[in-house]
């Protein structure tokens, strides 16, 4: 219903004047004027009055039934099929069919409505198909009743069709079903396991195995047994392992798992002895969370021992706080529960480095970032680079360093360099140059478009991110490939936009996965009307994929580039994280260069630390002169001098006392030219600079030439009429 409201206020937001001209007008003439001016094709006055019917407040069922009621359904399918494909009236026909469709459910749903049809079971073969059908459509919704009546005993012709009903909505059956099964007698138990063995699904096997190993009752056993196998199981199966894959299965969001695969709640489900089956909508969004965690709970109460169930149910929980709508009060996970990050700092880090291994096979960048902020909770430095309890064992955290968000490489960077690891590891030497890179591009902002030869969309598009702050690769008309190399010399890329038809954009994003650097950036794609529907749905189980109409107006498109983003990586790095990771990156290198880690060494970030000790300024700027002042090389502290002479103020005094501190740790690295600029700023007349340059001269140890000269030429004797008292 989420979909249908919005859409239904972007309709609203027109006021038409047909509708202000003609207030007296029925819903059902308002109905009947836009078939009729849709069939003569005069789409303005079909628009008008279109919107004036959608404007009146018609909830979905009663605007089923005003077309049920018109004189003629087939007529309005004809105009609405019309509609559909005349750009200016595309949302007013999306939304009446909309609303149509929500209207059909909706009504199926009801309560009542299902009673009535349960009863029409028994009726003459129409209503029979009529009321099958009818329970059919109304899916899961229609199981509290279909439930009830299937285990009465005063109508076994009804609780026979009832059967028939249950076993043919398949799927939809079978976790309403399971729900009730541990707490019904084993006489009704038997009854629900016949029903279950005649659903060719396998989700039943879990509860059924376990149930054959809890009960006492050979019929049933033997029952239980006939089920299994006609779903291909074993009794003997355990547990704990049915569970788990159950549990893999709803947190891959697999669709044979999804009753509602495109709207905006699912069902969970409980037993009330007194009420039967009771139904708990949640939103979508958390649904296949809540499950997952359900079916691990279930297996850890058979094998609490296994760290992969553990891993599985925190990915699980980190996912459902990562995909919960703002302020939701989530029914299988109330606000006072604790939070997903204090269960895994309480597993410890083996276990969350089994949490990153599976954002990182997923491509799942934002549980990928919560499981390092809880190994770096916890974990030493050996549970760090290992895994197991092998030290050859490769650690998923090791992994994240060649990963393509740059979030992730930072963060596991900045785990590793804070450990201070004392052996080295495979791996070791991205780890400097990956802090190295958080201190001089993690505020860079980077973007492809991709519009085949169309060069004026390029532009369009081009301009669009320019003025959003991003730097826009070259053209590629033919693909990828076409721009390898400045794809390459990218730190990152944060969004890929694509513009062209249904069918190429499919290949560029193929393409797009297939790249190393791109396998996780977001992906825009901007196709017409007719393409949109049938790419939002193969890639609606995408989160890096987004779909929309690539005649959006600016505004709508820079919103959907934002969410596009968000949704895939967490969002842009702002301003105030770019500074955090650089302020923490400078942090572990200084760290690193102080305790001389010779796994970790500091001199690799040289070249990169130096060019961005020209590219920053205030307190960023000392924090890097304060690392390069550690690193025992020529060009470091080259480095330093130069950027001192450049600078002024309290910034030159505190680049010469790193200069300073660099002379006294290695020595004197300068070059002649620097000592002699050095030499000048000793006799500036500002007091400070001149005695800080003159520091920076004792730790330098130069000659005795060199200061001489300083000595002679301000030296005055003393006064021969100084006051001596």
């Amino acid at each position: 219903m989420t979909a249908l409201v919005a859409l239904q206020v972007a309709v609203g937001l027109a006021s038409p004047v047909f509708a202000q001209a003609e207030p007296e007008q029925t819903n059902a003439e308002l109905l009947e004027d836009f078939e009729h001016f849709m069939l003569i094709a005069n789409y303005e006055l079909a628009s008008d009055v279109g919107a004036t019917l959608m404007n009146r407040g018609l909830s979905p069922v009663e605007f089923v039934q005003l077309v049920e009621e018109s004189r003629n359904l087939r007529r309005y399918e004809q105009a609405l099929a019309r509609a559909m494909n005349v750009a200016d009236l595309e949302d007013l026909a999306a939304l009446m069919d909309r609303t149509y469709r929500q209207g059909k459910l909706d009504r199926a749903r009801d309560p009542a409505e299902i009673t009535r049809n349960i009863q029409l079971l028994k009726g003459t073969l129409r209503q029979q198909q009529i009321a099958h059908d009818r329970l059919v459509a109304a899916g899961e919704y229609a199981l509290p009743q279909l439930l009830d009546s299937a285990l009465q005993r005063q109508d076994p012709e009804l609780r026979a069709r009832v059967v028939g009903v249950m076993r043919d909505l398949g799927r939809q059956s079978i976790i309403p079903l399971v729900t009730a099964l541990p707490v019904l007698d084993p006489g009704r138990q038997e009854i629900i396991v016949d029903i279950l063995g005649q659903i060719p699904y396998r989700t039943s096997l879990p509860f059924l195995v376990e149930l054959y190993n809890r009960t006492d009752s050979p019929s049933l056993r033997s029952a239980i047994a006939r089920a299994v196998q006609r779903r291909e199981g074993e009794v003997t199966a355990q547990p704990a392992d049915l569970f788990f894959a159950l549990a893999e299965g709803y947190y891959d969001e697999r669709v044979e798992l999804t009753s509602f695969a495109d709207e905006d709640f699912q069902l969970l489900w409980k037993y009330d002895p007194g009420l039967g089956l009771v139904m708990v909508p949640v939103v979508s969004e958390v649904f296949h969370e809540a499950m997952a965690m359900d079916m691990a709970e279930r297996s850890l109460r058979h094998d609490a021992s296994d760290r992969g169930t553990l891993a599985l149910w925190l990915s699980a929980n980190f996912s459902r706080e990562i995909d919960s709508p703002p302020e939701y009060q989530n029914p299988a996970y109330p606000d006072d529960r604790r939070s997903a990050m204090y269960y895994a700092v309480g597993a410890g880090p083996m276990v969350s480095q089994l949490v990153l291994a599976r954002a990182l096979a997923t491509s799942d960048t934002p549980l990928a970032r919560l499981a390092i902020e809880s190994i770096e909770e916890t974990a030493g430095s050996d549970s760090l680079i290992s895994l197991g309890d092998s030290a050859q064992s490769s650690s998923p955290l090791l992994d994240a360093l060649r990963y393509p968000d740059r979030r992730v490489r930072y963060e596991a960077a900045l785990a590793l360099g804070t450990s201070q690891p004392g052996s080295s590891f495979e791996g070791a030497a991205r780890v400097v140059p990956t802090l190295a890179s958080a201190v001089r591009d993690a505020s860079a902002r980077n973007a492809i478009v991709l519009t085949g030869s169309d060069r004026e969309e390029y532009d369009r598009l081009h301009t669009l991110l320019t003025g959003l702050g991003f730097k826009v690769l070259p053209p590629a008309d033919n693909g990828l490939s076409d721009i390898a190399g400045p794809i390459a010399e990218s730190p990152a890329i944060d969004v890929v936009i694509t513009s062209t038809g249904g069918a190429q954009t499919a290949q560029l994003i193929t393409a797009i996965r297939a790249d190393e650097k791109l396998a996780v950036t977001p992906v825009l794609a901007l196709v017409s009307t007719t393409d949109e529907e049938p790419l939002r749905r193969q890639y609606m189980r995408d989160r890096l994929v987004e779909t929309r109409k690539n005649s959006l107006p600016d505004d709508m498109l820079t919103n959907a580039v934002e969410q596009v983003i968000l949704a895939g990586s967490g969002g842009l790095i702002t301003p105030a994280e770019a500074t955090s990771y650089a302020t923490r990156s400078l942090a572990v290198l200084r760290d690193l260069a102080v305790s001389g880690n010779r796994v970790l060494p500091v001199g690799d970030a040289t070249g990169s630390l130096i060019a961005s000790l020209g590219e920053t300024s205030g307190p960023t700027r000392l924090q890097i002169a304060g690392v390069l002042a550690h690193i025992d090389r020529t060009d470091a502290q080259s480095a330093l001098m130069d950027a001192a002479v450049r600078a002024a103020g309290d910034e030159q005094l505190a680049l010469l006392t790193q200069v300073a501190s660099s002379a006294k740790r290695y020595g004197n690295k300068l070059a002649e030219r620097q000592i002699r600029r050095l030499i000048e700023l000793s006799g500036s007349d500002d007091q400070s600079l001149a005695t800080t340059a003159a520091a920076v001269m004792g730790a330098l140890e130069l000659p005795n030439m060199d200061i001489v000269p300083l000595l002679l030429e301000h030296g005055q004797p003393p006064s021969a009429t100084a006051d001596r008292r």
